[in-house]
């Protein structure tokens, strides 16, 4: 038998299937390959364009967009993960996705190089635009995946599974910054868009023939709507305190918004287009580091206290990566960065697979990135003309210099790193608030009910 769960629950524990973990590894790395794809397309067009115009606004705006439209489009997102079947929706993701960088390809290719370049004219923003559409629709396999950790790994694994999602992250975050910048600085962003769409193309290959079992209890609530905000609303409504989360984790993108902005800026400016692909790709280390800790030791007892606790690391490490202007800084402070952004992440997502029903998981989660996701571009929007029309002109006259020096020593992008230690300052007490909210100590009670109650349902016999 098994017990009827409180309002709120997550009801009892699923039926892992045979070989789901198995059949989860291959999901894991089919989408961190796609996902890699994208991110060399999306990181190629952002070191391309600062190459060619040295325009941090630009690059501002672009990383803002990006995120502007993964928050539009999250809702509609989650609502396809809970309506369709897994592998259906991360098989028309890839095809969508895939036809939309072919189009740009085409679009690139009859344009031409130079003309796009000019910012100036129109053409430019259009490419931009197209290829930021087949990025964000990638997106979608994202949200699937989340929900395939629910579907394929045991509850009591859930944290290193996410740990596992943070790690493979993270190579392809290595992998992604070395190859873009290798890419734009060798052989252009002509031929960058046609490996990106081969390799693309190669992961559908793998995709197709994969079966993902996925079986529907009887009378589990299903949504015919096309875009469930009502229903992803009512989800997190359901769980008391589930709402602060989302708004604790979107602490961590205001930060992220900054670092969006003026990070590959001065990343390149210190070290060129070439060697700011190595250099981040060493920094990306963190994230495999990160994500490999929290795959072999869990999140926690307390996800939520976890998440608190990474946003202040993050502050911190984001104040003090650019407080002089020495490389070695820098790689350590964007290290920091990287190996701390796991465990918010499969915090974040251990919470909602334990407190939120399986088939509404998908309309949850899409509704949490809808909100996380408008943060970082809101900070990129009113950083990025901040930075290029006001700190960093006025950090290169002789007051500006001779007013923070004593802070931030001497160099050519002490505009940026007063940007970011204070953004950093900010992120640190945010967390601190956070942490003595009411809202938090509610949604660990939660949690730990939550728990409580899955251990209670395995001891009772069947």
């Amino acid at each position: 038998m098994t017990q009827t769960p409180p309002d709120g629950a997550a009801g009892p524990s699923r039926t892992v299937p045979r070989d789901g973990f198995r059949t989860f590894l291959h999901v894991l790395v089919n989408t961190a390959v796609a996902n890699v794809t994208t991110s060399f397309l999306w990181f190629a067009l952002t070191f391309w364009i600062y190459v060619e115009t040295r325009n941090v606004i630009a690059t501002g705006v672009i990383g803002a967009s990006y995120m502007i439209f993964i928050s539009l489009f999250s809702m509609l997102f989650g609502t396809l993960v809970d309506r369709f079947r897994k592998k259906a929706v991360m098989v028309w993701a890839t095809l969508a996705a895939l036809a939309v960088f072919v189009l740009d390809a085409l679009f690139f290719i009859a344009v031409g190089e130079e003309r796009i370049a000019d910012l100036g004219l129109p053409w430019f923003w259009i490419f931009a635009v197209v290829l930021l559409a087949g990025s964000v629709v990638e997106q979608l396999r994202g949200i699937a995946l989340s929900t395939t950790v629910t579907l394929l790994v045991p509850e009591e694994r859930h944290g290193n599974a996410n740990g596992m999602v943070g790690a493979v992250q993270g190579v392809a975050m290595l992998v992604t910054s070395v190859f873009s910048g290798l890419s734009v600085g060798f052989l252009g962003m002509g031929w960058t868009l046609l490996i990106g769409i081969v390799a693309l193309a190669l992961t559908l290959v793998h995709l197709v023939p994969l079966r993902i079992p996925e079986e529907r209890a009887a009378g589990s609530e299903t949504t015919t709507a096309l875009v469930d905000v009502r229903g992803g609303w009512l989800a997190v409504r359901a769980v008391p305190g589930l709402l602060a989360l989302v708004l604790f984790t979107m602490l961590n993108n205001l930060f992220s918004g900054v670092a969006m902005a003026v990070m590959d800026p001065y990343g390149i400016d210190m070290y060129g287009v070439e060697g700011w692909g190595f250099v981040f790709a060493l920094a990306s280390t963190g994230f495999i580091v990160g994500g490999a800790v929290v795959a072999k030791k869990g999140v926690g007892k307390n996800p939520i206290r976890t998440i608190l606790i990474v946003v202040v690391a993050l502050g911190f490490a984001g104040a003090i990566s650019t407080i002089r202007e020495l490389g070695w800084l820098y790689i350590v402070g964007v290290w920091l960065f990287m190996a701390l952004m796991p465990a918010a992440e499969a915090a974040e997502q251990t919470v909602i697979q334990r407190v939120v029903p399986y088939e509404k998981q998908g309309r949850v989660f899409g509704f949490a990135m809808t909100f996380e996701a408008a943060a970082a571009p809101i900070t990129a929007l009113m950083i990025a003309p901040l930075a290029e029309l006001v700190v960093i002109p006025y950090m290169r006259t002789d007051a500006g210099q001779r007013q923070w020096e004593w802070l931030l020593g001497t160099g050519d992008a002490r505009g940026i790193a007063l940007l970011l230690l204070l953004a950093g300052l900010g992120c640190i007490a945010l967390g601190v608030v956070a942490m003595l909210s009411p809202q938090y100590r509610r949604l660990s009670a939660r949690y730990r009910a939550t728990v409580d109650e899955a251990e209670t349902r395995e001891q009772v016999p069947v």
